[in-house]
């Protein structure tokens, strides 16, 4: 990552332009285009360095060089009580999720709290799918008296969707669907044989449910220096082709050319820097991670992107005599409002047909249904709706674990493909209710004296219902596919698990109810921007890091252009 500078440990006293925190999905954004657009920007991340390429140790090691089948011992887990959850928890890839026991936190009410910490974040983890939202999510708050009103609609965003979309290299079709509107894409992944049946079959007997290929930030051909995807389906562990993207393949690469990036590892925020008398923050106080030194970096702007519970967490401990309840809160709203979206139930299905047919290597890619209900009023007995990652292959030699069987015969037939097997899992979106929280443990603190986060948020009466319809419609449109067998699953995940964590410092454009306005500004601090989940006034079903994003790039331009105004 030519042309960037990392500081050292004993550098003190420095100014920048803008000090973004964190270095994840939004804080790369941030910092590409706070430098692209000439600004002096430090980088603060709280873990260590990792360099793209260089810093992905098992990209290129074959199954049979991990220890322990690629498991991680019992143990071992004892380090990692949470992460050992996330799905892709291995040998290959726990080096990019936190140690829980290294760093802790409260949880008032379960909740899967799941990180990594270092230069990237978990842009070197996410799944990578990418979908617009439309004006039914960001009227329907309003329509239907629930929370806030957003303060912008699509038309605000939409410009930046393309910015985002044509820097990313989104792959995809232009589906023309309404609830999910097309954007600048990359040629999509192709759909397989078996998909292919499913949309058709479903089609005939549900014609307003449409079966997609997944729009992924993963490129299918040459995209801004990077390279095409080799469909290893081994993303997590740190591509070498740049093909998915991250902050450390991208953004953060991006930046450093322009010469105007500094990075700063190993650098946990302690508090931002409050000057009551211009009403602005000064800059950042960090604790070195290593040697525990308090330092202080100055700048005219401050991007806060560390991720809904990190960003909030900051504010939270930054608390002042003018804002005692936490820093930039006037409105008493910081830390209440947390969602998730809630999955991990649906329906799989097997077909023995199509036996002549196969595909080509591991699409990273899955198939999506974009959601259905209550597009046009209420259908059911509850509000807003769900989509499906919808996920298909024929089964492998790995069935032979489950079936009995003994002899030549019997391992030859394992040898070949097994019965095409699909796997609906729904999505669905939670209503933002005050009473779930993220707030600061009184009592308990973390090794370097920060108190730790208290969690706690439950899933409502309207998810518990959509739940039913959730796993009902999978199974019913796997029946109209006409499978072999359809069986139901609800796996009961508890809130955090899917990892798309908002809300928390949300925004809106009345002060006395929201903590940004509509540019992800602060109503209380005009040089202090918010531009990670914990923005989010409402969950809808979509994967959110695409309007994070976006989001991002559209508040960098309005923070600039402030900037040059002397208004900031």
């Amino acid at each position: 990552m030519p042309g960037f500078t990392i500081l050292g440990k004993a550098e003190k006293g420095n100014r920048y332009d803008a000090i973004v925190i964190g270095s994840g999905i939004t804080g790369g954004i941030a910092a590409k285009e706070l430098t692209e657009k000439g600004l002096k920007v430090l980088v603060l991340e709280r873990g260590r360095m990792v360099e793209h390429i260089k810093d992905y140790p098992t990209a290129q090691m074959d199954p049979w060089e991990f220890p322990l089948a690629n498991m991680v011992s019992l143990e071992e887990q004892k380090d990692y009580y949470v992460q050992k959850d996330i799905y892709i928890f291995g040998q290959d890839a726990k080096h990019f999720l936190v140690k829980d026991t290294e760093h802790p936190y409260v949880q008032e009410k379960p909740f899967s709290w799941q990180r990594g910490y270092q230069l990237g974040g978990r842009s070197l983890l996410w799944s990578k799918h990418c979908y617009r939202l439309s004006d039914l999510d960001f009227e329907a708050n309003q329509k239907e008296g629930v929370g806030i009103d957003w303060p912008i609609r699509y038309k605000d965003i939409a410009p930046w969707y393309d910015h985002i979309e044509s820097y990313v290299g989104i792959s995809g079709n232009r589906d023309g669907i309404a609830q999910i509107p097309d954007g600048q894409f990359l040629p999509p992944f192709e759909m397989n044989v078996f998909e292919q049946q499913i949309r058709e079959r479903m089609k005939k007997v549900f014609p307003e449910r449409d079966l997609v290929i997944g729009r992924m930030a993963i490129l299918t051909k040459d995209h801004n220096g990077r390279n095409r995807c080799h469909s290893r389906n081994l993303c997590y562990r740190g591509c070498i082709y740049g093909a998915p993207y991250s902050s450390n393949s991208a953004a953060l690469p991006d930046a450093a050319k322009t010469g105007n990036l500094t990075l700063r590892p190993f650098s946990i925020v302690d508090s931002l820097i409050y000057d009551s008398k211009s009403r602005k923050l000064k800059g950042v106080r960090i604790i070195d991670t290593e040697t525990k030194d308090v330092i202080e970096f100055y700048s005219s702007l401050v991007f806060l992107n560390a991720s809904t519970i990190g960003s909030t967490q900051i504010l939270l401990q930054s608390a002042t005599t003018e804002f005692p309840d936490g820093l930039a809160n006037s409105s008493g709203v910081l830390g209440h409002y947390l969602m998730d979206h809630h999955a991990g139930i649906g329906a799989t299905a097997g077909y023995s047909g199509l036996q002549d047919h196969f595909y080509y290597g591991q699409r990273p890619a899955s198939v999506y249904i974009p959601r259905f209900r209550n597009i046009n009023g209420k259908e059911k007995d509850y509000i807003r709706g769900f989509g499906y990652e919808n996920y298909t292959s024929r089964s492998d030699w790995t069935r032979g674990m489950y079936k009995a069987g003994i002899g030549a015969e019997w391992k030859e037939s394992l040898t070949h493909p097994g019965e095409w097997v699909a796997y609906f899992e729904a999505y669905g979106e939670t209503l933002p209710v005050f009473t779930n929280t993220v707030s600061l443990s009184k009592e308990q603190k973390d090794k370097w004296g920060i108190p730790l986060p208290v969690i706690s948020m439950e899933y409502g009466e309207n998810e518990k219902k959509m739940r039913v319809d959730m796993q009902d419609s999978a199974a019913a449109m796997l029946e109209a596919a006409k499978m072999d067998w359809v069986h139901k699953f609800d796996y009961g995940l508890m809130p955090g698990s899917v990892i798309h964590e908002m809300g928390t410092a949300r925004m809106g454009n009345d002060p006395k109810t929201a903590v940004l306005n509509k540019w992800n500004q602060s109503h209380d601090i005009k040089n202090l921007f918010v531009t990670d989940g914990s923005c989010m006034v409402s969950s809808p079903c979509q994967n959110p890091s695409l309007t994070y994003m976006a989001l991002t790039a559209r508040a960098c331009d309005y923070a600039v252009q402030e900037l040059k105004k002397g208004n900031i």
